[in-house]
């Protein structure tokens, strides 16, 4: 088979693929992109700032939200961590890291009947506090945990 025609083929069947995923709902690149306030919330460059976008200036602190984070990061370019909400109801998790150019790292909404975990690697410029605010039926609650970075990770 000549070249031409074998990239033709893929990229013509890969593309076929893709529109049916995409007709059929599985995949939703519009769900991907922050909107609203949560836009305003992601450009935010203060903690207080990401917390007032997110409407929760405040929140009270709750040992219900588990942050598993290494104390030491040796790269600050991918750090792991993993967070568990034990609240009752749990809708919203954004994680959010005290000193980082733009605090809200990541931000992920949950149905009903899903545990709210998950496992990330977030991008840390510095030793700083990593901060989980947690929203859930009645109001929203945050935990925090200093993690030490030896090499920073976000550019600079």
């Amino acid at each position: 088979m000549h070249p031409q025609r074998r990239r033709f083929l893929h990229a013509t069947g890969a593309s076929a693929a893709l529109g049916v995923l995409l007709a059929a709902g599985v995949l939703r690149p519009a769900h991907a992109l922050a909107a609203g306030s949560e836009r305003i919330a992601f450009q935010a460059r203060t903690l207080a700032a990401a917390l007032q976008a997110l409407g929760n200036p405040q929140p009270p602190t709750s040992a219900d939200i588990v942050i598993d984070v290494p104390d030491v990061a040796e790269n600050g370019a991918a750090v792991p961590l993993a967070i568990t909400s034990r609240l009752p109801g749990t809708r919203r998790i954004s994680v959010l890291v005290d000193d980082n150019p733009q605090p809200l790292a990541l931000q992920f909404e949950f149905a009903a009947e899903v545990q709210p975990r998950f496992q990330a690697r977030i991008k840390m410029g510095q030793s700083s506090q990593v901060r989980v605010l947690a929203e859930a039926d009645g109001g929203a609650w945050i935990a925090a945990r200093p993690v030490q970075v030896t090499i920073g990770g976000c550019g600079a």
